[in-house]
């Protein structure tokens, strides 16, 4: 009889590999996504070393590989779709390089983002893609993560200039280049972002820095109803003014956010705001005319934080809001899905979804990145009812595609939206697998998920 391939595993990588069931569970699941399925085992990659003999194994025993960062994937990326490992990141964690002239830095592939805010701090740089979770740069490089700075600074695809990738064969691949722009060849770079962990395991990332904004201002505003708040943001946007940030939170986001915070902020649809000004002369005027801007959407009221202390209360909030909701609706499971729609139907989305969710007597909450015409849904459903939380989700992403977007602004596919993808990109499915299947012979990267 042949030896059991897992203590064959053990046997060459010792304690990172564990089969505590604790860990285990941990990294058989995903937020917003109410299956966990264990996988056979944990390996706690340390080197890229490590990352080849993993795979080495996988290819000879033909057992699935999952990369793993920090587990704040939402579309059940994470989840087995039969015999899997979980190969964990998390201790690839280091800033190798910094190169602050060069605007850039070298990390690998499990430090996360606050690590790195922090890391660059005293030089006077920030790293602008802020998903508001303690992710890691790897994780959020192979969803094509986003955040509230996205509008000025770009997501993922944007800020990351080169990436070191570990193929399902064993070979570390380079792809991209530390300089800020190239016209070199085909974009292999741009490939594996947002691929999933389906095409190849990132173990290193060089990422674009920006010089940390000094001349900031916050505006929250708050409106009658979200078709006005969504005409703020329209009016925002085209008048070419330096919004960095503009976030909408509905009306049950914002008394979500008073119970968690003990704040009082009007319980009514609001747009939080922020502009990275080039001088601080600047920031009056510019004040003065997203202030008339609001009005004239039909603002109730504009409140601009007048201290670093009130900008950071205000984005708390809106970083917070997630649990803030979750709180709300104790004992409850939680669906998030996302879509994002070209700007001018982005009122008539939002519109849908809410009457969707009404429709389909959800209780449900409508955030996002407006800027963008991005938006999430969270909904509250008793677990036994979830299904009908994922057919409203399904529902969104098909008014989404119909109205020329997209069925994920940023959270992926997964499992979840599989379905639809050839809705979004018909014919172009089958290349997707045929580059899948190039890259992949054997599908023992991450299988079931995307196709």
């Amino acid at each position: 009889m042949g030896s059991d391939p897992l203590e064959d595993l053990r046997a060459q990588l010792a304690e990172k590999v564990t089969f505590n069931p604790y860990i285990l569970e941990t990294h058989g699941r995903c937020e917003s996504y109410p299956e966990a399925r264990p996988p056979l085992a944990v390996v706690f990659a340390e080197s890229v070393q490590d990352v080849q003999l993993v795979l080495a194994w996988a290819s000879t025993h033909h057992i699935a590989v999952i990369p793993f960062g920090a587990g704040t994937s939402l579309e059940a990326q994470l989840l087995p779709q039969g015999s899997a490992i979980s190969l964990d990141l998390s201790r690839l964690n280091r800033l190798l390089e910094l190169r602050p002239q060069d605007f850039l830095a070298v990390v690998e592939a499990g430090l996360t983002y606050p690590a790195l805010t922090r890391a660059l701090e005293r030089h006077g740089l920030f790293f602008p893609v802020d998903p508001g979770a303690e992710a890691t740069l790897g994780g959020m490089a192979a969803t094509n993560a986003s955040g509230t700075t996205t509008i000025r600074y770009g997501g993922m695809r944007q800020n990351v200039l080169a990436l070191e990738v570990v193929l399902a064969s064993g070979e570390v691949l380079q792809v991209g280049r530390p300089v800020q722009k190239t016209s070199s060849g085909y974009d292999l770079k741009d490939l594996f972002i947002g691929s999933e962990g389906t095409l190849g395991v990132i173990t290193k990332l060089t990422v674009r820095l920006h010089p940390r904004p000094v001349h900031v201002h916050t505006i929250r505003a708050v409106f009658p109803n979200l078709d006005a708040t969504v005409e703020g943001a329209t009016l925002i946007l085209a008048s070419g003014l330096p919004v960095a940030r503009l976030e909408m939170v509905d009306e049950l986001g914002m008394r979500a956010v008073n119970r968690y915070l003990n704040r009082t902020y009007p319980e009514s649809p609001a747009l939080f705001l922020e502009f990275h000004s080039g001088t601080a002369a600047a920031i009056g005027e510019e004040s003065r005319e997203v202030q008339g801007l609001l009005d004239a959407a039909g603002a109730l009221s504009v409140d601009i934080a007048r201290t670093p202390l009130e900008r950071d209360a205000q984005w708390e909030a809106r970083h917070k809001l997630y649990w803030a909701l979750i709180a709300l609706f104790p004992g409850c499971s939680y669906m998030i899905t996302d879509t994002a729609v070209p700007l001018t139907r982005l009122p008539e989305m939002v519109t849908q979804a809410q009457r969707l969710l009404a429709d389909m007597d959800l209780p449900g909450s409508i955030v996002g990145h407006v800027g963008e015409g991005n938006f999430h849904t969270l909904v509250a459903v008793a677990p036994a009812d979830y299904p009908r939380a994922e057919q409203f989700a399904e529902r969104v992403a098909e008014a989404a595609v119909r109205l020329g977007g997209t069925i994920s602004g940023e959270h992926g596919v997964g499992l979840r939206k599989r379905r639809l993808l050839h809705l979004e990109h018909g014919p172009a499915v089958e290349w997707m697998r045929r580059v899948k299947d190039l890259f992949d012979p054997q599908g023992i990267l991450n299988p079931g998920k995307i196709f």
